[in-house]
C-alpha cells in the first residue's frame, strides 16, 4: 500500500510520548501507523486529543516491545487486539490490524493480521480507514480522504450490511454526520439507518450512552439531531429526547459545551429514569434527575441574596445547570454572565450550630430538636449566612424563652 499524500509534521506527531511509543513499536521492523479521529482531525487541522495506532504486531508482541522500551501497557483489550499505552501525560490505544471473522450485531470475532487493506475494509466508515506514520505520509486504500475534506460519511461497502456487522454504527453514523459532515448526508445510509433502527435496542446500554453523549458534545448537534428524528431513529433510540427547541435555546448560552446538561435539555420527564436506563455513574444519574422538567429552583431575576441561598442549597454545578436551563425557557439573560461569575467564585457556608450545641443548652435529643436546629439554619439563610455562632445561640435562646 503506497502513500497517496503527506502533510508537515505536527506538533502532537513530534512529542517525546509519540516518539517513544512509535520507536517502540517499529523497533522490529514493522511499521507502525496511526489511525482514527487523530489522522482525521490533523488532516482537518483540528486539535487532535486521543491517538490511536495500528500495527501488525500482535499484541503480546506489542506489549513485549513497549515494555522493552519501558513503557507501561495496560492490557484494555487483548481479545480485540488493544493495548494501551502510557507515557505521561499521553496514552495511546494500540490495536493489532484484524479482519472479522463472524458478527452478531454486537461483537465481532477477530482474528489479526498483517494486512492493511483487510484492516481498512472491516471498518464503519472511508473517513475512518485513513492511515498515517510518523513521517507524515497518508495512506488511503478506500477514498476515504476526498470523502474526509468534502464532509462526506460514506460507509465502508454496503451500509445496511456494515450496520448488521455491529447496530452501534447508525449512532456512529450520525455521530460522524455531526461532527464532520457537510452539505446533504448519503441517501443510502440514511435509508439503511432508517431501516435497521429497530435493532438499536439489542445495545448494551453502556454503548448507547457513551456514542450519544459523544455526539451531544459537537459544537452544535442540533441539525443531525433533528435528521435523527426525521429517520426514526431518535424515537426509538430515546423516546424522552423531544425537547429540541430548548436545547436550541441553551447551546447559545452555554460557557462551554456540556454533553450530560445538553441531555438533561433535550428530555421530557423523568431524567433520572432515563440516566439509569442508560447505566450512567450515580453522579450523572443525579445530575440528570435534577435536570427533569421544571420548575427549577434557581430564578435568574431574584436579588443576590436569592443567588447566595440557591449557590447555597445547589452547589455551582447544578446551579450553573439549572440556570441555563431556566433562562433558555424565559430568555432572561442579561445577568447571566455576572451570575455565573458569582457562582464561580461561591465558597460554601457552613451552618455554624450542631446537635451537640443544642443538646449543651439542655434540650433533649428528638425529633423536637431537630425541628427546633432547622428552624435556626432556615433563620440563618434568611439573614444572607451573615449570623456567626454566638448569633445562633442567642436565637436559639430567643426562640426558647418564647416557648
Amino acid at each position: 500500500m503506497n502513500p497517496v499524500e503527506r502533510i508537515v509534521l505536527q506538533p502532537w506527531m513530534e512529542e517525546p510520548p509519540t516518539r517513544k511509543v512509535m520507536a517502540a513499536l517499529r523497533a522490529a521492523g514493522s511499521p507502525a501507523r496511526f489511525v482514527g479521529g487523530s489522522v482525521r482531525d490533523a488532516l482537518l487541522g483540528r486539535p487532535v486529543l486521543d491517538i490511536d495506532i495500528a500495527t501488525p504486531e500482535p499484541p503480546d508482541r506489542v506489549m513485549a516491545l513497549l515494555a522493552a522500551a519501558g513503557i507501561k501497557t495496560v492490557p484494555t483489550g487483548l481479545a480485540h487486539g488493544t493495548v494501551t499505552a502510557v507515557v505521561k501525560p499521553r496514552h495511546f490505544e494500540v490495536t493489532t490490524l484484524r479482519r472479522d471473522v463472524e458478527t452478531d450485531g454486537r461483537h465481532a470475532t477477530v482474528a489479526f493480521t498483517d494486512d492493511w487493506a483487510a484492516d481498512a475494509s472491516r471498518r464503519d466508515f472511508t473517513m475512518n480507514a485513513l492511515f498515517l506514520d510518523s513521517e507524515g505520509r497518508i495512506y488511503d486504500p478506500l477514498g476515504g480522504l476526498p470523502d474526509l475534506r468534502a464532509g462526506y460519511v460514506r460507509f465502508v461497502g454496503d451500509p445496511a450490511s456494515r450496520i448488521r456487522e455491529d447496530v452501534l454504527r447508525i449512532l456512529r453514523f450520525y455521530r460522524f454526520l455531526a461532527r464532520y459532515g457537510k452539505g446533504e448526508p448519503d441517501r443510502a445510509a440514511r435509508a439503511a439507518c432508517r431501516a435497521l433502527a429497530n435493532l438499536l435496542p439489542t445495545l448494551s446500554a453502556e454503548r448507547v450512552a457513551t456514542e450519544f453523549l459523544k455526539l451531544l458534545g459537537v459544537p452544535d448537534p442540533l441539525p443531525v439531531l433533528g435528521i435523527m428524528a426525521e429517520d426514526g431513529v431518535l424515537p426509538i433510540l430515546l423516546p424522552e429526547a423531544t425537547n429540541l427547541p430548548r436545547l436550541a435555546a441553551l447551546l447559545p448560552l452555554e460557557p462551554e459545551a456540556d454533553p450530560l446538561r445538553r441531555l438533561g435539555a433535550l428530555l421530557r420527564g423523568d431524567g433520572e429514569a432515563v440516566g439509569r436506563r442508560l447505566k450512567l455513574s450515580n453522579d450523572q444519574v443525579d445530575r440528570l434527575a435534577a435536570l427533569s422538567d421544571p420548575p427549577w429552583p434557581v430564578d435568574p431575576v431574584g436579588d443576590a441574596s436569592a443567588q447566595r441561598r440557591a449557590l447555597h442549597h445547589l452547589g455551582p454545578q447544578r446551579y450553573g445547570d439549572l440556570l441555563l436551563l431556566r433562562i433558555s425557557e424565559t430568555g432572561e439573560k442579561g445577568r447571566l454572565e455576572s451570575l455565573f461569575a458569582a457562582a464561580g467564585a461561591w465558597k460554601p457556608r457552613v451552618f455554624p450550630l450542631r446537635g451537640a450545641d443544642l443538646l449543651e443548652a439542655g434540650l433533649p435529643p428528638g425529633p423536637e430538636m431537630g425541628g427546633l436546629l432547622a428552624a435556626i439554619e432556615a433563620w440563618w439563610e434568611e439573614n444572607d449566612f451573615q449570623p456567626d455562632r454566638a448569633a445562633c445561640l442567642a436565637r436559639l435562646a430567643e426562640i426558647q424563652g418564647q416557648a
